[in-house]
Order: C-alpha cells, then structure tokens, then sequence
C-alpha cells in the first residue's frame, strides 16, 4: 500500500511487534543502573512510546539505521518517565554520600584507592554489612539531575554550569569534565575498571560480565556501585 506522496506506508502493527524485543532489551539494559523500587514493566511501556514515536517521525529506510534511530527514540522515552517519576530515592543518596566520603577520607589519608575491608572498616560496618550496602544502592548514577541543581546541600556540579539555566549536557562535554572523568576511571582498581569498560564500552548487563570474570551478578553489581562512589569522590574532589 502506498501513501499519496507515494511513498510506501508503515505497517505500524507490523514494527511494532519486530522491534518489541528491542524495547525489552533496552529496558532491562537500564534496568541494571536503576534502584530495586523501578518496575521493569514500567521501563517496557515508556519504551513502546518511545517506539511508536520512531514509527511516526522516521523519514528514511526500515533497516539497520531506522534500529539505531528507535534505540535512541525508546532511551530517551524511558529517560523522560524516570525523570517524571522521580525515580530517585532519598535514602540511597545518603547512602551513596556516606560511601563517596569515606573513599575521599581514605585517599586523603593514604594516597590511594582503599580496599573494600578499609571502607567497611571506617564506616564502622562488617565487610558483609558493606556489600550489603552497596547492593542496596544499586542504581547509583555518576551524575544525579540534582547534582545541577540548588539544593539543601550545595551541589558539587554546579560551578561546571555557566547559569542557572544550565544543561547537564554541556557539563558532560566539557573538555575540562571529560579528562577529569577519564582519569578518574583510569585510576579505578583492575576489577572495577573491568566493569566499568565490559558494561558502558560494551553494553555488557551484569550477568553477562558475572559470568566473564567467573563471579555473581551481584557481585558485579556491588562492583559497579562501588566505582561509582569512587567516580563521584574523585570528580567532586577535583
């Protein structure tokens, strides 16, 4: 069937159902960077908006770059909903504060990155009581939208934004921020670095990289949001 302009028209129905997988892939992808309070099912619908949009702006050909145009579009869906929801909870802020000043203070005082035993230790925690911890924080962020905001605390962001108005965007392409955060990254502990490359560089999810480097998926987890806290620490001390 064909349009009035001539072109070929979309079977809507038809995407839909070649490209749900897609949307499913992505959400559950997120889903690893998210708190355990986020509903997968959640992420899958925003995701399908987000496809459906794609579907009625696309302009091109349906092949590999319409895939790569509808990623973006389902991201970008999924993004807005958590933004909406405030997905964020308070409580794994502090505790995220908490470990991100511990790192600081250890550095500070050993010229180092500290070991896991030394952060649980100056937390006053048991090692399992840490883990723990970290686990309950997954879904820690290396940058929070607040980070860009004022706040009851004074954000650590804020001088890389030129006005109040600023976009978080802009900080992040800032070559200053950029060498920061590469040589941050570049200082993170072997494992830590590891995963922090096989889940960003390759879109690795966690148990795909658990089963690489022969360990649980929460296990990677915990590793994750440790390298996180010890991101944040470093940009924030820099």
């Amino acid at each position: 069937m064909y349009t009035a302009t001539g072109t070929k028209a979309v079977d809507k129905e038809q995407f839909v159902a070649e490209f749900t997988p897609l949307v499913k892939r992505i959400a559950y992808h997120m889903m690893t960077r998210l708190p355990a309070s986020v509903q997968v099912d959640d992420l899958i619908q925003a995701g399908m908006m987000g496809l459906l949009d794609a579907i009625n702006r696309y302009e091109g050909s349906y092949g590999r770059q319409f895939e790569s145009y509808a990623a973006q579009r389902i991201r970008g869906s999924i993004l807005d909903e958590l933004r909406e929801a405030d997905w964020l909870p308070r409580s794994l802020r502090k505790k995220m504060r908490r470990i991100e000043a511990a790192v600081s203070v250890l550095e500070q005082r050993h010229g180092c990155a500290p070991s896991e035993q030394d952060l649980a230790q100056e937390l006053e925690m048991s090692l399992d009581e840490y883990h723990d911890t970290l686990q309950n924080a997954r879904g820690a962020q290396l940058i929070y939208y607040e980070d860009f905001q004022q706040d009851d605390e004074e954000p650590f962001l804020d001088r890389l934004v030129v006005d109040a108005d600023g976009d978080p965007l802009n900080a992040l392409l800032d070559e200053n921020f950029r060498n920061q955060l590469i040589a941050a990254i570049d200082n993170l502990p072997p494992r830590e670095k590891q995963v922090m490359g096989m889940h960003y560089e390759q879109e690795m999810n966690l148990r795909e990289i658990g089963e690489v480097m022969g360990v649980s998926e929460s296990r990677i987890c915990q590793l994750h949001t440790q390298a996180i806290a010890r991101l944040r620490s470093r940009l924030r001390n820099t």
